[in-house]
């Protein structure tokens, strides 16, 4: 099974790579195979385990789906100009089979993907779209007939062929695809060697491992809660291991992963979205999200520093070091050139010469591939070693690369096929109208009342879905509202639901990422959605920066945005610094000034009078050198009484 599932990887790549350098076909067409290889790939993926496990039922479901997923893409792509333009809104009683029978596989391996909670969303949108006739008040509508729904969902080229099926086909694949790459040639370990050497320097440094290491990888593979998984596997027990409680390395991991989704430039693929839903260019997305995230790692950073250090013990760096594979510090700075080039590519082609999302992204892939092949075995030749061996380690260590890449794409093109099925079901009964007349009704026009009805949308409708996935649903039915109704600007109303909707892998009952995290750590559930909370307080307030600070997500880089975010920076650290740092206060004494700490941060961050701002930053500095004069205070009597 493990061969079968080399070559179907692989044949899913070239595919990739021949769309991307000949674009030869219909995006439509393209999106048609691709999704069937994804699922190809998943499917043998999962065989694996089901056989080993000998569940046949599961086996059967499996084999079946692939069946029916097979027939139809031939089917498709036998008739396809027949379907997509000679007579779209009609079709035979055999294809609406075909049809129904897809569906039902895209159910069923959704669930499998991604549990109840997705399935109910997935089920949910299938039965509002075919009873809407049914549900009565400002809900209702008249209702998709079946056949209507099996037409908008596979036979039109639409639903879960859409334009995400699409856009993961074109965009996303290959920059997973050099997320696999990266892992198998060993770049996620040169991250944690570096990341891990900081503990020499600073207090807080294995906990800082986690932090640069998770959001660094999570900000490419596009899962914060599978980043969790992969990460955690290591950075948690190496924080356990030097002192931290369970429940905060817990959280401290969860909300690294989560912070990923946000770091440029890839955005946890979110920004190959955001760029498509708004018709901009890539490039103006992901300036507009290094101020935000500079924020975030910034806070972040801080919060861990004054948690970690009080908990840690001390850290034996080499030992640590040592668990790792053994590396020269030749090696180290041939695995720091060969990584580096591949991403001085991406930064080109696509910050500076500005090539499409796909030409860059298949340069990089390509450029990848290059530099993973040729320098160990330029390495092993100058080193006198065998060139043979070298190069068959690589090759390995290339075709692990692609077979890794295409695991992860897999689960994301399910998910954003079957979210495609659902938004499109929502647009076509007019949903996003309907919220947009509810949320006014609720907040009677006043904007903090909709920003804040529509953060807990967000942070609902986000499920610990993939950031792609939860990005996709509330662009599509928030965004829309803030932007006509509340005139805020598009770049600012998309970070808003963008930041809110990761939001839920952090917050019960949710808390996907957290939960992964946890199970790792074997800490209990709450207390780290708590800790991950404390680490994150300053994520559920920035969103509503960009709603009354728009310039600093506007995409331009100016001198008004920069001192805007240094201003909401120093709001951010006031929020850590009450929260987490470690007062020698008395009880009340030390509760008023976390309390004050809190609130001036709060109002810096989101208050839209500048004057306010300016104010708030300077009782926030006033506050840091009164508790600086108390300290020394206490100290000196400590010392006199001594």
């Amino acid at each position: 099974m493990g061969g079968t599932l080399t070559l179907a990887a692989l044949a899913l790549w070239a595919l990739v790579i021949f769309y991307a350098y000949t674009v030869s076909m219909p995006r439509a067409q393209y999106g048609v195979l691709f999704i069937a290889g994804a699922i190809g790939v998943y499917i043998l993926n999962e065989l694996e385990d089901v056989i080993a496990d000998r569940d046949y039922l599961d086996a059967a479901l499996l084999l079946g789906s692939l069946v029916i997923t097979i027939a139809i893409t031939v089917y498709v792509n036998l008739h396809f100009r027949e379907l997509y333009i000679d007579r779209v809104g009609y079709a035979f009683p055999h294809e609406y089979a075909l049809a129904a029978a897809f569906l039902a596989a895209i159910v069923y391996l959704s669930w499998r993907s991604f549990g109840l909670t997705f399935l109910s969303i997935l089920v949910g949108a299938l039965l509002y779209g075919y009873f809407g006739d049914l549900i009565p008040g400002i809900l209702g509508h008249s209702g998709l007939s079946y056949s209507r729904l099996l037409l908008l969902l596979a036979l039109d080229i639409t639903g879960f062929y859409g334009f995400l099926t699409q856009l993961v086909a074109a965009w996303i694949a290959l920059f997973l695809l050099y997320a696999g790459l990266l892992e198998s040639y060993g770049a996620f370990d040169l991250i944690f060697r570096g990341a891990v050497r900081t503990s020499k320097y600073i207090d807080s440094g294995v906990a800082q491992t986690a932090v640069v290491a998770s959001a660094v990888i999570g900000s490419i593979n596009g899962s914060q809660t599978a980043n969790a998984g992969m990460t955690g596997s290591f950075t948690i027990p190496m924080m356990k291991e030097n002192g931290i409680k369970p429940s905060t390395a817990g959280g401290i991991e969860a909300v690294a992963s989560t912070t990923g989704q946000v770091l440029p430039p890839v955005m946890g693929a979110g920004a190959f979205i955001m760029a498509s839903l708004l018709g901009i260019s890539y490039v103006t997305v992901i300036t507009a999200g290094l101020i935000p995230a500079m924020i975030m790692m910034v806070c972040i950073i801080l919060a861990v520093h004054y948690i970690a250090s009080n908990q840690l013990d001390s850290i034996d760096v080499d030992a640590v070091l040592d668990e790792l594979e053994d590396r020269t510090r030749r090696d180290t700075l041939v695995d720091t050139v060969k990584f580096i080039i591949p991403f001085g590519v991406l930064v080109y082609t696509l910050g500076v010469i500005q090539l499409t999302v796909m030409t860059s992204a298949l340069y990089t892939a390509v450029t990848m591939l290059i530099t993973g092949i040729t320098f160990p075995v330029f390495q092993a030749a100058y080193e006198s070693r065998s060139v043979t061996a070298a190069t068959r380690e690589t090759l390995s260590d290339t075709v692990a690369g692609f077979r890794r890449g295409a695991i992860i794409t897999a689960p994301i093109a399910i998910i954003l096929a079957a979210i495609n099925g659902v938004v499109d079901i929502l647009m076509t009964t007019g949903v996003p109208g309907i919220l947009t007349l509810s949320m006014m009704d609720i907040s009677g026009g006043i904007m903090l009342v909709a920003v804040l009805i529509s953060m807990v949308i967000c942070i609902l409708l986000g499920l610990g879905m993939p950031t792609t996935a939860a990005y996709t649903v509330v662009a599509l039915l928030v965004a829309p509202t803030l932007v006509s109704r509340f005139l805020v600007p598009d770049l600012a109303a998309h970070f808003f639901v963008f930041y809110g909707a990761i939001l839920s892998g952090l917050t019960p009952p949710i808390a996907t990422c957290a939960a992964v995290a946890a199970g790792i750590a074997n800490a209990d559930f709450v207390e780290t959605c708590y800790e991950a909370i404390k680490v994150a307080a300053p994520l559920f307030v920035l969103p509503f920066s960009f709603i009354y600070h728009p310039v600093i997500v506007s995409g331009v880089l100016s001198g008004g945005a920069v001192f805007t975010g240094l201003l909401i920076l120093l709001g951010g650290i006031s929020i850590i610094h009450g929260i987490n740092y470690r007062f020698g206060y008395s009880k009340w004494a030390q509760l008023g000034t976390r309390v004050a700490f809190f609130v001036v941060g709060v109002l810096t961050m989101v208050y839209p009078n500048s004057t306010v701002q300016y104010a708030g930053a300077g009782v926030i500095i006033t506050l840091f050198v009164i508790q600086q004069l108390a300290t020394r205070k206490v100290a000196v009597g400590d010392t006199i009484n001594n």
